[in-house]
C-alpha cells in the first residue's frame, strides 16, 4: 500500500511542475513579466531556466529518479516563489478596491498552496520514492530511516 500511495503522491506533486515547465516554453512572456515586476534581473532567461528546472525536476519526481534531491529542490523552489511572488498585496491601478482585495486574498492562498506543496515535497524527500520508481529499482533506501 505504501508503494501505491507514494506513486500517487509523486504523480500528484509532479504533474503541476511538468505542465508549468512546458507552459513557460510555450508562452514565456507572462512569466517573464511577473519575474520582471518582482524586480529580478534577466527575466526572460530566468523564465527559461525556471521552465527547464520545473520540467526536469517534475519528471524526476514522476519517475522516481534522484527523488530526494529533486523533492528538496522543488520544496525550496516552492518556498522561494511563495515569498517572492505571492506574499504581497495586489494593487492594480484603476481596479476597484474590492477587486484588488480579492486578488490579494487569492495571492495569499497561492502562497499557502506553495508552502503546503513544499511540505509535501519534504515528506517525499524523507520517504523516498520506494519500490515503484527508478530509485526503487536501483535499491535506494529511505533517507532518514
Amino acid at each position: 500500500m505504501n508503494n501505491l500511495l507514494l506513486l500517487l503522491a509523486r504523480i500528484l506533486l509532479s504533474v503541476m511542475f511538468v505542465m508549468a515547465g512546458f507552459g513557460k516554453f510555450a508562452d514565456p512572456a507572462s512569466t517573464a513579466g511577473m519575474i520582471a515586476q518582482a524586480g529580478l534581473p534577466a527575466a526572460t532567461a530566468l523564465t527559461y531556466l525556471a521552465g527547464l528546472f520545473e520540467l526536469v525536476a517534475g519528471l524526476a519526481v514522476l519517475v522516481g529518479f534522484q527523488t530526494r534531491i529533486a523533492a528538496i529542490l522543488l520544496a525550496l523552489f516552492c518556498a522561494f516563489t511563495a515569498f517572492m511572488f505571492h506574499s504581497g498585496a495586489i494593487n492594480i491601478p484603476d481596479f476597484p478596491a474590492a477587486a484588488n482585495g480579492l486578488l490579494t486574498m487569492f495571492n495569499g492562498l497561492m502562497m499557502m498552496k506553495n508552502l503546503a506543496i513544499a511540505g509535501g515535497f519534504l515528506g517525499l524527500a524523507v520517504a523516498g520514492a520506494e519500490a515503484w520508481s527508478i530509485d526503487g529499482y536501483r535499491g535506494v533506501k529511505p533517507a532518514f530511516a
